[in-house]
């Protein structure tokens, strides 16, 4: 039977599918209706970029009035802090004029002395290092094994077995010996120790020997030696930040904010204060405090603990 119902809703579906055809024909055959709908679009996309380039314009220049701000104070900062104190700077592994500035002008702001600035050979050349070291027990390290005196460091017998593998226990005592007589000036024994392997030992060395209040390291990647140059590097240096810490000198551990891969976490495993942004203005004022005795891993990556030392209201702890 049929049923007027189903009719008028077949009707009904006809009549409006018509309509939206009618409705899109228009559009598309409509020129303006499309163009005004596109500029619509292009002036709020405008709107919303010039918008983005007014915020960005005043960040940087509300950043440049804070860096401003940050360098007029600096210097009131650490004015005095580092007043009369002769301050080394360690490379350990190639030098780098760029952190050399930086270090000296950052001292001298605080009013110390970059007095000695040296760059260790690395991988170390434990041949030329054993030549000139001939007559003490660091003769050894050529590669011969030394009847070893026990009235002195600087003594010898004159007796020496056949050449065999140099231990890691005196790479490590000669890096210690090394780093006592750079920190003291040389006063200790074996004080021409240092003058005489200076050849082989170092790549640069700027300045004079003296005591010094604090020493700055910085470390490179020593990705490219082998593993018994690796075993002889890892040795000296554990021994050269035992000689430091034997005389009691601040050591504080440095890099740039861009260095990779980051050596902060080698510093911070031999115990040493660090700073991960030298290249900033708060990288040099947190190595100015971590020399005078602030203890910490300073700077702007995930392995630092804060910006700064908290320095407020008190004094740095020795």
């Amino acid at each position: 039977m049929f049923d007027f119902r189903y009719h008028a809703l077949s009707l009904a579906a006809v009549l409006l599918a018509l309509a939206v055809g009618v409705v899109i024909g228009v559009a598309i055959g409509d020129s303006d209706l499309v163009s005004s709908a596109k500029s619509g679009i292009v002036h709020d996309l405008k709107e919303e970029v010039r918008g983005e380039q007014r915020h960005a314009s005043q960040l940087s220049a509300q950043l440049s009035s804070e860096e401003t701000f940050a360098n007029d104070l600096y210097p009131i900062a650490v004015h005095g802090l580092l007043s009369g104190q002769g301050i080394g700077l360690v490379f350990l592994g190639a030098p780098s004029n760029h952190i050399n500035a930086l270090v000296r002008d950052a001292v001298t702001q605080a009013g110390g002395d970059l007095a000695t600035v040296v760059a260790v050979r690395e991988p170390l050349d434990l041949a030329g290092i054993g030549r000139a070291a001939e007559g003490t027990r660091y003769a050894a390290l050529a590669g011969t094994t030394p009847t070893v005196p026990a009235t002195g460091e600087g003594e010898t017998t004159g007796r020496e077995a056949q050449a065999g593998e140099v231990s890691s226990e005196l790479v490590e005592r000669f890096g210690t010996i090394v780093a006592k007589q750079l920190v003291s000036g040389g006063q200790n024994v074996e004080r021409e120790l240092i003058s005489r392997v200076r050849g082989s030992l170092l790549t640069a060395f700027d300045g004079q020997l003296g005591r010094l209040q604090g020493l700055v390291i910085v470390r490179n990647d020593p990705t490219a030696e082998t593993p018994e140059q690796s075993k002889a590097t890892a040795a000296f240096e554990a021994g050269f930040l035992d000689g430091v810490a034997a005389i009691g000198t601040p050591i504080v551990g440095v890099e740039l904010s861009r260095t990779e891969p980051s050596q902060i976490p080698w510093y911070q495993g031999k115990d040493i204060s660090s700073v991960d942004d030298l290249d900033a203005t708060a990288g040099q004022a947190a190595l100015i405090y971590a020399l005078t005795g602030s203890h910490g891993a300073y700077g702007t990556k995930a392995t630092a603990d804060s910006l700064l030392p908290n320095v407020a209201g008190g004094s740095p702890q020795p």
